[in-house]
């Protein structure tokens, strides 16, 4: 790959989906799937030009995955929302690459309008929610639609386990 920040965006992609995979016990311990058809899998989505799907599917989630020095989560929670929207999934949300940490480390973010959706879904109270999944908000100035919530890659799996097992109907979707 002659491109080296496509190969540091790859390298991301892959080692979340990789990381959740584990996670979520859905590969065996050389890595293959467990069920290559299941729809609970976690898979890297093939580029899709104009109406992009997101790079990550990790049904009821579209993860966006950014490895970049600058931030700029608003905008990329935009873009995770479209693309979510494109894909047929509800949630989108985006993996931020920590520096020199381990995947589970990388910062996981979120609106507020759909951590709320995502909190609504499982039938919790905000300060239950907030606090089982290590969530902390970013509040910036007044305008609410740049506010978000952030938590880590880990807690995003320990969240995705729960969702996939207290919400009816959410990797119904076999792989295509």
């Amino acid at each position: 790959m002659a491109n080296p920040n496509k190969a540091r965006g790859t390298a991301w992609e892959s080692a979340i989906r990789d990381h959740l995979n584990r996670f979520l016990g859905l590969v065996d311990e050389t890595g293959a799937f467990r069920d290559p058809l299941s729809g609970e899998n976690v898979r890297r989505a093939a580029q899709e030009g104009a109406r992009d799907v997101g790079d990550i599917h990790a049904a009821p989630f579209i993860i966006e995955a950014k490895d970049v020095a600058r931030p700029a989560v608003p905008t990329w929670l935009r873009q995770a929302d479209i693309e979510a929207s494109h894909a047929g999934f509800p949630f989108g949300v985006v993996a931020h690459k920590t520096r020199r940490a381990h995947v589970r480390h990388g910062r996981v973010h979120m609106s507020v309008r759909t951590w709320t959706r995502v909190r609504l879904a499982l039938g919790m109270h905000a300060p239950e929610f907030a606090a089982l999944y290590g969530w902390t908000p970013s509040l910036r100035g007044l305008d609410t639609s740049r506010w978000y919530m952030t938590t880590t890659l880990w807690d995003l799996g320990h969240l995705l386990a729960d969702y996939r097992r207290n919400v009816p109907g959410v990797s119904a979707r076999a792989a295509v």
